[in-house]
Formats: C-alpha cells, sequence, structure tokens
C-alpha cells in the first residue's frame, strides 16, 4: 500500500481506464451507471451497469453521464469517479489517500466542462488534479516525440469525439475536433438496420455489428453476420443478416467526416512542420483506429505514412499517467 498516489485517468465517453505508475492500467471499465431512480442510488458501475443498459425494470435506470467527450450529468460523474476510485484502491491495493490525479479532457471542452471535471475528482479528496488535453495525452500514449520540435500528428478516434492535433515542443500547433467517434458510427448502424430491414436493434448489438464486420471505406471480400432484433411491423423478434458492404454504407458519413477533420488540421498546419508529417506521417489511436481497413483507407487518402498506436484503446490513460513528470514543462507550453 502506498499513500499520495498518482493516477491518471481517461475520462472517456465509452470507457474509463485508470493508469497508475507502478503497475500500468489498472482498470478499464465502461462508463456506465445504473441508478435506482426510485432513491437515486448508485446500484452499479462500470461492467455491471453496462450488462444492464436495455435490460432492467423500469426503475433501474443505466445513464451514460459523459457525452461527446464531455460531462453531461455532473452529479452522476461525480459519484461514478468515486466508485470508480473505490474500485482501484481495493483491486490494485492503491491507498487513495490524497492522491495527485491527471485527467484528460477533450480539446475542445470549456472552460465550465473543464471546472466541472475538476470539481468531480477534487470532490474524492485528491490532493491535486491536473487536467491534460486529450490529443497531448493520446500523443504521449503512443509514444510520440511531444517534447521535441519535431511535428507529431494524432488521430484519436475516440466513443463520442475525434480530435486531431499536430503536436510540437510539448504543445498543441494546430488542433480540430469532431464530435463524431464510435457512439456515433452505432447510432447510424441502428438507424440503416431500423430503415432497410424494419428492425429495431440495441447499442450493444450495433458495437458488436462495427467491431465485428465494420470496414473503413475500403474494397474488401464481403462478410455477413446474422442479426437479432425486434420487428417494427409484427412487435416480434426476428433475425435478419447484414454484409459488411451494408455497414460500410451505414457508417460511410461519419468516416468522411473524420477524413475532413483530419484535412482541416493538415491545411493549418505551419509550413514548417508540413515536411515532417511527409517523412513521420500520422499516428491513429482510440477505438476507431480499430475499424478494418482504417490505416489502409486514411493512407490512401492523405498521402502520407499512417501508423498504428502500439495500444490504441489504452493510448489516452497511458499518456494520462505518463504526463505526470511533464506536466509543468506541458502547462507551460500550453499557458
Amino acid at each position: 500500500m502506498f499513500s499520495n498516489a498518482e493516477i491518471g485517468i481517461d475520462l472517456g465517453t465509452a470507457n474509463i481506464l485508470v493508469y497508475t505508475k507502478a503497475k500500468g492500467i489498472i482498470l478499464n471499465e465502461p462508463s456506465v451507471v445504473a441508478i435506482n431512480s426510485q432513491n437515486n442510488q448508485v446500484v452499479a458501475v462500470g461492467k455491471e451497469a453496462k450488462e444492464m443498459v436495455g435490460k432492467t425494470p423500469r426503475h433501474i435506470v443505466p445513464i451514460r453521464p459523459l457525452k461527446d467527450g464531455v460531462i453531461a450529468d455532473y452529479d452522476i460523474t461525480a459519484q461514478m469517479l468515486k466508485e470508480i476510485l473505490k474500485k482501484v484502491s481495493k483491486k490494485a491495493g492503491v491507498s487513495m489517500r490524497k492522491p495527485t490525479v491527471v485527467v484528460c479532457t477533450p480539446s475542445g471542452s470549456t472552460s465550465v466542462e473543464r471546472r466541472a471535471i475538476h470539481n468531480a475528482v477534487k470532490s474524492y479528496g485528491a490532493k491535486e488534479v491536473h487536467l491534460i488535453e486529450e490529443p497531448i495525452a493520446a500523443a504521449i500514449g503512443s509514444d510520440l516525440p511531444v517534447d521535441e520540435p519535431i511535428s507529431s500528428v494524432i488521430v484519436d478516434i475516440g466513443g463520442g469525439t475525434s480530435e486531431v492535433a499536430i503536436i510540437s515542443f510539448g504543445g498543441v500547433v494546430s488542433c480540430k475536433s469532431a464530435r463524431i467517434g464510435g457512439d456515433k458510427l452505432d447510432e447510424e448502424i441502428i438507424q440503416y438496420i431500423r430503415r432497410h430491414f424494419n428492425i429495431l436493434i440495441g447499442e450493444s448489438t450495433a458495437e458488436k455489428i462495427k467491431m465485428e464486420i465494420g470496414y473503413a471505406l475500403i474494397d474488401h471480400p464481403e462478410e455477413t453476420m446474422e442479426v437479432r432484433g425486434r420487428d417494427l411491423v409484427t412487435g416480434l423478434p426476428r433475425v435478419i443478416t447484414v454484409t459488411s458492404t451494408q455497414i460500410q454504407d451505414a457508417i460511410r458519413e461519419s468516416l468522411l467526416s473524420i477524413l475532413e477533420t483530419i484535412h482541416a488540421t493538415l491545411e493549418s498546419c505551419p509550413p514548417e512542420l508540413s515536411g515532417d508529417i511527409v517523412d513521420h506521417g500520422i499516428t491513429i489511436a482510440g477505438g476507431g483506429a480499430l475499424i478494418k481497413g482504417m490505416q489502409e483507407w486514411l493512407a490512401n487518402k492523405i498521402h502520407v505514412p499512417v501508423h498504428l498506436a502500439p495500444n490504441p484503446l489504452e493510448s489516452v490513460a497511458i499518456g494520462t499517467g505518463k504526463s505526470l513528470k511533464m506536466i509543468q514543462k506541458l502547462q507551460k507550453a500550453t499557458k
């Protein structure tokens, strides 16, 4: 047991990850809280709460308190953080007495949203709370040389937002953010299946489809998958077969929006740094980076090398934890 623990938290729309210097990633759970609406008590947090989505009695309500990468419900987020930090202290044997906490925030978040995150963590009893911009955390976690005078380009496709940033000397030179991520892709798959098959499916099913047969906009051998849902005409359960090309169609618009965001960021890059991008290319991180063919598709479209981060899903959390020693330098650079 050690007090004054140093922890990094990736407060993601889809997942919360907690990192400690000593043990690496010690917690990775969905950002879902189940609340009993009769007395406003937290019933479950993380995996247990996610398993309840769409399956609970009326008074148990699973809530995702983070929307598009920012806090939508402050009180529930504060409760969720407290429960998550309790889990961490039990699971990892880390004493949570006055920890120093670094939390990443989306680069587009407002000062009000940042204060809400700061206060939620502080209310748990943290000794110090530092906020770091998500793209910088993702770049550090992807082993990019962020504090050198070289341009590092990171594309972080998360659950709620996709952020593209050019980083040099520890600061963000140019950054664009689109409120499009894994959640939006799931939503588009739900809408597509509803429109074309008259079938209603849930979020978990849509996410499974995306992971199994979701492809970026590249040619590929067609794959199929059986999907169970509720027939909107008869109200009865029904099984249909969907193809990977149909899912490609469903998510096409969102993928093109992410590409547009990358283009816009690269266009606003200072000429001195453009040469570095041609040489070193860009790095993609976040769950969206794992969509089949994403690397190949982006490389064809932007004509520079595209690298996949070593741990795309954990890059932000690892970077948040590793940034503890760089925090003063980063704060000076971003002021």
